[in-house]
């Protein structure tokens, strides 16, 4: 593990492998699991204003779930999660022509219809964040899901931080993610 700020990073975030495989895995980390993807509470009113935008892209049983119990639920830790439908499909979920369960909130935002890019877990995933005192850790989460994603990761040698960059810095700030570069060059990863 190494120390960069307030947060402790595992080196397997440094060290595995990962590159999501949609066309093998079709997007079924938005569909298992024990509950919807963590929300941050500063992310509940920005689901709330882009549900107009992506209202049609939900199916009708997910739009049922917000008219019922809106956009997000509190969790057993007592933390926000995206709502979910039946027990499945993150409320969220849309699904094009291959039959590859998308982010209708990020498919908004690559239209140009949202600033909103969708939850930072979700953008964040496989890696997940959890809070304690005094600090924060930043974990590789393995799933039999991702088998895919870490076959074609290793294939193309593409390292679960540098394929994760992007949600990285927007968590985490530029700075951080420099931290993290420097931390992987001193261990020759």
């Amino acid at each position: 593990m190494i120390q960069i700020n307030d947060t402790i990073v595992s080196l397997d975030v440094l060290q595995e492998y990962f590159q999501c495989d949609l066309t093998v895995c079709k997007g079924v980390c938005c569909v298992d699991g024990d509950s919807g993807a963590p929300v941050e509470a500063s992310e509940v009113a920005e689901l709330k204003a882009v549900l107009p935008i992506v209202w049609n892209d939900l199916s009708p049983k997910a739009q049922a779930v917000i008219e019922n119990q809106g956009v997000v639920y509190l969790d057993a830790d007592n933390e926000y999660v995206t709502s979910i439908v039946a027990g499945e499909d993150c409320v969220f979920t849309c699904y094009d022509a291959d039959g590859i369960c998308r982010c209708a909130i990020e498919k908004a935002f690559r239209e140009g219809k949202t600033a909103f890019y969708k939850p930072v877990s979700c953008h964040l995933y496989p890696v997940r964040v959890s809070k304690y005192k005094g600090f924060r850790a930043v974990n590789y989460h393995r799933w039999s899901v991702c088998r895919a994603a870490e076959v074609s990761g290793k294939k193309e040698q593409i390292r679960v931080y540098r394929f994760l960059k992007e949600p990285l810095i927007r968590k985490f700030g530029e700075e951080w993610y420099g931290h993290l570069c420097r931390a992987a060059k001193e261990l020759n990863v």
